[in-house]
């Protein structure tokens, strides 16, 4: 009763019938059975084969505050390390990044968007060697990623802004492209250094999943 659902339908659901009950009607159970989070996200895994709106777990540090002394980490590291959300906002960055990529402090923070500074800035042009297909490969991880962390209205403003700022960005989003995150390999263009290739690889942590940090380690040993 407290859930809204008839004694039968629950029934049907405990005996494994095939109801396919959806993510909200889980969340109301998770919410009247007082199940953790771990819980709530096992039962949309059996459910679904993935977790449909993760929340935070409960945890001993703010997902900010971990990154950024992850990041902080690793600001001697001669390669970049930066961290960022499901939005593509860059939260933090070691001065490799700031070398590769670009001064991101520079910039106001709502302009700190991985996604934005690509489509927006004469410097990703430079720096980012397959500056298309780059651009156009995280507009369709970010479409993968925003499906499932924001809602329809959220989703649509993101996408009218980036629209106005960017005629590519409204070409390729009718592309309709999604791809997942995966290691994969980048060239970026240094000022002095000239044009390397680093492997890109995203780590994220199960206490916050719309958060995460990604390294560049080389692709081939230096010299090689």
């Amino acid at each position: 009763m407290l859930a809204g659902l008839s004694p039968t339908w629950y029934t049907y659901l405990e005996q494994g019938r095939d109801i396919r009950p959806s993510p909200e009607v889980l969340n109301s159970l998770a919410r009247v059975l007082r199940l953790t989070e771990d819980e709530r996200r096992y039962m949309h895994t059996l459910a679904y084969g993935v977790v449909i709106g993760p929340q935070p777990l409960d945890m001993d540090i703010p997902a900010t505050r971990a990154l950024r002394e992850i990041v902080a980490l690793t600001d001697k590291s001669p390669y970049p390390v930066y961290a960022g959300n499901a939005v593509g906002d860059v939260i933090c960055w070691n001065q490799a990044a700031t070398e590769w990529y670009d001064d991101w402090g520079r910039l106001a923070p709502e302009e700190r968007n991985m996604l934005r500074w690509l489509l927006t800035s004469p410097k990703a042009r430079e720096r980012v060697v397959d500056w298309e297909l780059e651009t156009r490969e995280l507009i369709a991880r970010w479409r993968a990623q925003m499906v499932r962390s924001h809602s329809d209205d959220e989703l649509q403003q993101y996408v009218e802004e980036f629209s106005s700022l960017s005629p590519e960005f409204a070409q390729w989003w009718d592309d309709h492209d999604v791809m997942e995150h995966r290691t994969r390999v980048r060239r970026l263009r240094h000022p002095k250094l000239g044009i390397r290739a680093m492997h890109v690889v995203l780590l994220q942590a199960p206490e916050f999943p719309l958060f995460g940090a990604v390294f560049h380690i080389p692709a081939q040993p230096e010299g090689g």
